[in-house]
Order: C-alpha cells, then structure tokens, then sequence
C-alpha cells in the first residue's frame, strides 16, 4: 500500500471538489440558459435561491443580492426566464450551480434578450462610438427620408420642414417600417442614399409603436446599413424613453419624427431676423466709430489750456467737417448695402425652392408603384406605370416609347 501511495495521486474530498470547480470555470464561459423557476428562496440576507428546471433536468441557482435587488420585475415560482450566468461548483457540498448575472422573464423577454445581446456585441465592435459619428449640416439644402410613405411620420416631417425652410429639398424613399421585409427595404433605402449626389442628411424613422411594432429598429442589418452610410443620419423612431440600436448607431438620435425636423433645418424667419441683426450690428459700429472720432475732436479742440499749433487746429477741423459731411453717406451706403446683401439671400432662397423649378414648366416624374425617383431613361422600361407631378397637379401614364440622350 505504501508503495502505491507513492506512485499515484490521491485527493482529499476538497482538493477534487476545488479541482473540479477549477476545470468547470475555466472552460465553461458565462452562457444563456432558458428555463422554469420553482423552490425560490428570497433569503434575509438579500441573496436569492432557486432551481432553474425543464421537463427533464434542473440545475440549482444563486442570484446574489447585488444583481437581484436591482431587478425591474419580482420572481416566483413557474416563471419563465432567460438567464445568462456562470457554472461553478459549491466546494463544500460538491454541488455545482448557476450564478445569475442577468435574467429576463422569457417570450417577450427574448427580445429584451436579442436586444441585449446584439447591443453587447456592436458596443465591442465599435459601433456606438462617439469618434464615429458626423457632425449634422447647419443649412442643409436637401434631405433623404427614410419611413413609411403613408404614416403620420411623413406628413409631420413634410408640415415642419416646408414651414421652417421652404426652399429645403426633401426626397422619400418609401420603406416598410414593420413587418416581413421592412429590415432589408430600410437597409437598403439607407444604401441607395449613399449613391446620391449633394444629400446632407438622412433621417431614418417611423411614429411610436409597441417593441414589436418598432422592432425592425432592433435588427443588426439596419444598424450595420446606419454606421457603412458617409452620409449623416438622424433616427427618429418615435418614442420619448427607450433607446432602440439604430438610435444607438444614428449620428444623432431624437425622439420623434417631428423633432428631426425641428433640429434639422433652421426657420427661415430666424435666419432672416439673425441676418438682419447683424446688418445692423455693423451700421451700428460704423456709426460708433465715427461718434468717437467726433467727440475726441471736439474734446481736443475744446481742451483748456491746449497750446497746438493753429495748423493743426485748422487740420482737425476740417477733419470734424470731413466726417459730419460724410457720416450720413457711410449710413445711407451701409444701410444699402446690407438691404442688397439680404435681398440676394432671400432670392437665392426663393431660387432653391422646388416650386420655382416647376413653374417654369418642369416635371417630377416616379416610377410606379414605389416612386422612385427618375432621373435617366434607362431607368424605365416599357409598359411602366409612371406619376409626373407638375406645378399644378399631376397625372399618370405608362411608357411606350424609350429614347436614351447621348
């Protein structure tokens, strides 16, 4: 017996628990594990006791007073969770368990689950950082949108920014914003942006909604579409608490549709006072400059005990003479000046307008049913369905003839 002693190992109770416990942390990394509660424990200490069970295994669980204290939702027995933790082995009774880290009631919880993970993994990747993200344009002439062609979020979008900035260009590309397909039709709204020229910005977003109904926000391709675009983009899906991933992403998150608007363009009638405020600002300061030469003058020639020369008291009244004569030319020429300044900006304003484009007999021509923009024949087939909206009203047609221009 002394000799086999010698050439094997043998373990004490608690050296192969701890050994065990050593090889269950080290290559079993934290997992999520989906299950039922029953035997909860919420303990005097705080800490709380259970076991996690299917119908064929359970496993016991600890969820430490730290963590559970901070719970938004009471646990009991027969729930459903979802619960990401480690395995490790209670040493003293041999006994390895689950130490909860998190846990999520389960159904809808999985979403909570799925946003959580994925929030977890784009947050490694970089993609909620703030070096990142492009400064949003301070005059944009012409914005992408990116929501339902027929929601309330299109019309609050349209009403607010041709009454702050008429002269402002706005192009939708019509997308699903829930349902089979609204992923991949916002991802790839997002990408087709990209090809335009002269887009400042893009606002990407619906009105409010349940967690499913905004889900499609939640979705890795359009966060992954948001962060790939050179284009700056605002998300405004509308909901005033919680953050959804494309929020997370977007250059700049706000809360509603209507707020986008209200942030991306300025109103015209402040820019215009701001401009007028600074016209006369000027005619102010010109005005103050020669006030001060005046009473330097003045103050000069009326100085007891002044011993100049007569020379240079004739100089410096001629000087006094030479700038009330002038004084109300550098008013007049200023204040001219400035009124031709602000006509030029109001007109470059009005010559933005699209408006101003159609009444000179120009068309906006959509390809059917999803009016994309046309801007080359090629992009027509024959027996397209089209919609030309012109200054006064618009009518539809299909293609029967196609001519490329050289």
């Amino acid at each position: 017996m002394q000799n086999l002693t010698e050439q094997i190992k043998i373990y004490t109770v608690s050296e192969i628990n701890r050994e065990i416990k050593t090889l269950v942390e080290l290559n079993l990394p934290p997992i999520w594990i989906e299950g039922e509660i029953s035997n909860y424990i919420h303990h005097t200490s705080g800490h709380r006791y259970f076991t996690l069970k299917d119908e064929n295994a359970q496993i016991r669980s600890v969820l430490w007073r730290d963590i559970g204290d901070f719970l938004q939702f009471e646990i009991e027995d027969g729930m459903k969770v979802v619960i990401y933790g480690n395995i490790s082995v209670y040493e003293k009774q041999g006994q390895y368990q689950l130490y909860v880290e998190d846990i999520v009631p389960a159904g809808l919880g999985k979403l909570e689950l799925a946003f959580r993970q994925l929030k977890e993994k784009l947050f490694k990747e970089g993609l909620f950082d703030e070096a990142h993200k492009k400064p949003i344009p301070e005059f944009p002439q012409k914005i992408g949108i990116v929501t339902s062609p027929t929601g309330a979020a299109i019309r609050d979008l349209i009403n607010v920014i041709q009454r702050r900035m008429p002269p402002v260009e706005i192009i939708l590309n019509p997308v699903k914003v829930q349902g089979d397909g609204a992923v991949w039709e916002i991802a790839q709204a997002i990408a087709d942006f990209n090809q335009f020229e002269n887009l400042d910005v893009i606002i990407v977003g619906r009105g409010g909604g349940s967690l499913e109904d905004l889900w499609a926000f939640n979705e890795e391709i359009v966060a992954r579409a948001i962060y790939a675009s050179e284009i700056p983009i605002i998300s405004a899906v509308g909901h005033e608490i919680d953050f959804t991933i494309a929020d997370l992403v977007a250059d700049l998150r706000v809360p509603t549709p209507s707020a986008a608007a209200e942030l991306v363009v300025k109103d015209r009638r402040e820019v215009l006072s701001q401009i007028r405020h600074t016209t006369q600002n000027l005619i102010d300061y010109q005005l103050s400059l020669i006030t001060d030469d005046k009473i330097r003058v003045k103050a000069a020639l009326e100085s007891y005990g002044m011993k100049k020369p007569w020379d240079l008291l004739a100089q410096k009244a001629q000087r006094v003479d030479e700038l009330l004569k002038n004084m109300g030319w550098w008013v007049n020429n200023s204040v001219r000046s400035s009124q031709k300044n602000l006509a030029n900006l109001i007109g470059k304003l009005n010559a933005l307008s699209p408006l101003a484009i159609l009444k000179r007999g120009y068309g906006v021509c959509y390809k059917l049913p999803k009016f994309n923009l046309i801007k080359d024949a090629s992009e027509l087939e024959l027996k397209d369905e089209v919609e030309v909206r012109l200054h006064k009203g618009k009518f539809q047609g299909k293609v029967e003839k196609i001519e490329e221009s050289w």
